[in-house]
């Protein structure tokens, strides 16, 4: 019967449903990452791009954030909503959430383009692209052809989760490897072949990103599963809205609060790189904002994993939670933040010993000496507590998944805002360009003791 389509997951080992669901998330997300970062990649290596249009594609890459903040509240939230549903029985509770999901995603990515488009200039100025000419006029080319992609993107994304939750993870990491597949194609014939520059890699981007929002619709109108899904359920339900929307409150603020963090940082590095004796020459302007571009997409890449693996114990927690099995949530806890910690330390010996090679890969060979070498010095400094930063996100996503949102959502505003912007905007005054780049490890230091005191108190409640 369809109603005991998800039962598995009380039955079996808690393991080896971490493996089910993480492998083919891990992948969905790294492939959702590669986005942004393919199009660095040959932009990087455009001889009439390089540095100039990384910059611009990093000034960018906050209105990513914050469009996937709002895709996260919706799909992580009606995520977590279905799995509790589908484990307390309720099951056209189900079909309901995710049909005002559906009509709710849609609407918002079409409002967001919207606001986009009008505001563009004045968004794309307070997020740093004016460090000069040429990056300016990159970065508005790029985000005016990325804007028509926004509504597709936010109803793929969003529904990734739901069909993940409705037992098909592969679906999901398919959908989205084919639509990564046309960006990795595109992205070389538009820049390299035609030379269409920064709107070719953007033109590349939303032609994924369309396909992937195409294949979440055919599987919530025809392939859904666990979850009874007919027309009947396409229609916003502000009842069920105020239920699904604060359990994916935590991915919004996560990503809120990181856009504040980075806006905090771009605008710094532009501040302290222009005092630098070296970057503040005119021909060197842009290196700073372009490798602190280059480290959050290598960051992007390790979280990725993190995220894929933390959220893949979602379905698994809500279900089991709505079950009456505190028991398997504890040891699928347990599994978790071990396996992060483990993430963390090869992200570790990565950033520490092979940053160089790293920086060849976006480029650095067809810049000046100083870019290399601030690259090396940003990924050994920037991220030396980059385990930390994974156990911290695990946590994060984990209390959310247990459906105390307001705990999850108050460690990530405690991370990225409290720590991440303050000590952004702080540390800069009495170190200069350096105070940005130790302001990271810090705080992801200082958050991990107050995680952890969180982690020893959620163990207790699930003893």
């Amino acid at each position: 019967m369809k109603e005991n389509a998800n039962i598995f997951l009380e039955r079996e080992p808690v393991g080896k449903l971490l493996v089910r669901y993480a492998v083919p998330l891990i992948v969905s997300l790294l492939v959702a990452a590669l986005y942004n970062i393919v199009d660095q990649i040959f932009i990087a290596n455009a001889d009439y791009l390089g540095s100039n249009g990384n910059a611009a594609n990093n000034v960018v890459f906050p209105m990513t954030v914050i469009a996937l903040a709002f895709t996260l509240m919706i799909g992580d939230g009606v995520c977590a909503f279905v799995s509790m549903s589908l484990g307390a029985r309720e099951y056209s509770q189900a079909g309901d959430s995710v049909g005002s999901a559906a009509l709710l995603s849609g609407t918002v990515g079409v409002i967001i383009a919207v606001v986009y488009y009008v505001f563009r200039e004045e968004l794309l100025t307070f997020f740093g692209a004016r460090v000069n000419d040429e990056t300016f006029r990159f970065a508005l080319e790029y985000f005016t052809w990325i804007i028509p992609g926004i509504p597709f993107y936010v109803f793929g994304q969003a529904m990734n989760p739901v069909i993940s939750a409705d037992g098909s993870p592969n679906y999901v990491m398919f959908s989205t490897l084919m639509g990564a597949g046309i960006n990795i194609v595109l992205d070389p014939v538009f820049i390299f072949v035609f030379r269409m520059g920064m709107t070719g890699a953007a033109l590349a981007t939303i032609m994924g990103q369309i396909f992937t929002a195409f294949m979440s619709l055919l599987y919530i109108s025809r392939k859904m599963k666990a979850v009874t899904f007919s027309r009947n359920n396409l229609h916003y339900n502000p009842r069920l809205m105020k239920r699904y929307l604060p359990l994916g409150m935590c991915s919004f603020l996560s990503q809120i609060s990181l856009v504040i963090s980075v806006a905090a940082v771009n605008i710094m590095i532009k501040k302290y790189g222009a005092l630098d004796d070296i970057f503040g020459r005119p021909e060197y302007s842009q290196i700073p904002m372009a490798v602190i571009g280059i480290v959050m997409k290598f960051f992007q890449i390790v979280i990725s994993v993190v995220v894929g693996l933390s959220a893949s114990c979602t379905p698994i927690t809500g279900y089991n939670m709505g079950a009456g099995h505190p028991d398997r949530v504890r040891k699928l806890f347990t599994l978790l933040l071990t396996c992060e910690a483990v993430i963390g330390i090869a992200a570790f010996v990565v950033v520490e010993f092979f940053p160089a090679y790293i920086a060849e890969l976006f480029g650095a060979s067809g810049e000046s000496e100083y870019y290399a070498s601030f690259t090396v010095r940003c990924f050994r400094v920037y991220l030396c507590l980059i385990v930390f930063a994974c156990v911290n996100k695990a946590a994060f996503i984990f209390i959310q998944a247990m459906g105390r949102p307001y705990i999850s959502a108050g460690l990530s505003i405690i991370r990225e805002v409290i720590f991440g912007a303050g000590l952004t905007v702080i540390m800069p005054m009495f170190m200069g360009l350096n105070g940005v780049l130790w302001s990271m490890p810090t705080s992801d230091g200082l958050t991990f003791i107050v995680s952890f005191a969180v982690i020893v108190m959620i163990y207790r409640e699930l003893s």
